[in-house]
């Protein structure tokens, strides 16, 4: 496996590959990496011929009040997994090497980012949809592959890639789970071990959500409160919110019914944690 840190080198040896014709695997990432990553990395090397993951903190993405400096970073850590997973290349550039300068052009998305997670997060999709078509020029990738935990991000990248014609296929991966039920995330660190164990209660509410729409229960009031109810009773947590969307549109549905999405976000003293879960009715 090697690693790249400036654009030109990397771009030079991706060149190569594609005129070869071998098709490429790609894998942004923020770094950090843990088993949700490695499940992207591991789908994308079973379909592709080279893999490449992206490694980079990207600051157009984090609001004035967010977690930026105190994101994790540890490259060591991250070439390790990358590389157990069967990845071909790191890109890890540098925000310099990124942003030499203020960007002149960036990307603006006016669809599916005022809902979820975007609601409170002014100008988090832009910065999520230049970044991309930053890497999506440079990588060159016939596939990308994205975790549905972050199901709003992969909305969004669906219409960005719609949208500017890229010649990518987004491939959408399964969340992958603790053995106890909880979303894997790099933010899981910021948990006390109390929090950890309450923490649960997320994905368990999203079950309960489930078992009721199974027998029989349309109507999404009903659904977000069976859903408060067991958060608000299990964890010390703050709920920013429980909402249900069409999928991938993320607009509002009055029947449960057709495809949708049932997201939450809860914040707990030092991590805010997300989950979801999609349906078909």
């Amino acid at each position: 496996m090697k690693v790249f840190e400036r654009i030109t080198e990397f771009r030079n040896e991706i060149n190569e590959h594609k005129r070869n014709g071998r098709t490429i695997g790609f894998v942004p990432t923020m770094g950090y990496l843990h088993e949700g990553h490695l499940s992207l990395i591991e789908k994308a090397r079973a379909e592709n011929d080279i893999v490449v993951v992206s490694i980079f903190v990207n600051p157009l993405q984090f609001g004035p009040a967010e977690d930026y400096d105190s994101y994790p970073r540890d490259l060591g850590h991250d070439k390790g997994i990358a590389e157990k997973a069967g990845a071909d290349y790191i890109f890890a550039p540098s925000v310099p090497e990124m942003y030499p300068t203020p960007p002149s052009v960036t990307a603006t998305v006016k669809e599916r980012t005022d809902v979820l997670c975007g609601k409170s997060r002014p100008g988090h999709f832009d910065g999520v949809a230049t970044v991309l078509t930053k890497l999506f020029n440079i990588v060159l990738p016939d596939k990308a592959y994205f975790g549905q935990k972050d199901a709003q991000q992969v909305a969004v990248i669906e219409g960005l890639i719609k949208d500017f014609n890229f010649p990518v296929k987004l491939v959408p991966v399964e969340t992958v789970r603790e053995e106890d039920g909880l979303a894997k995330s790099s933010r899981n660190v910021f948990l006390t071990s109390a929090e950890r164990k309450e923490a649960t209660a997320l994905h368990e509410s999203l079950i309960a959500a489930r078992a009721a729409i199974e027998n029989g229960n349309r109507d999404p009031e009903t659904i977000i409160e069976l859903m408060k109810k067991i958060i608000e009773t299990r964890t010390s947590g703050k709920i920013d919110y429980i909402e249900i969307y069409t999928y991938p549109e993320l607009k509002p549905i009055d029947v449960l019914e057709g495809r949708f999405i049932i997201a939450l976000a809860v914040r707990f003293s030092a991590a805010r944690l997300i989950d979801n879960m999609l349906f078909d009715v």
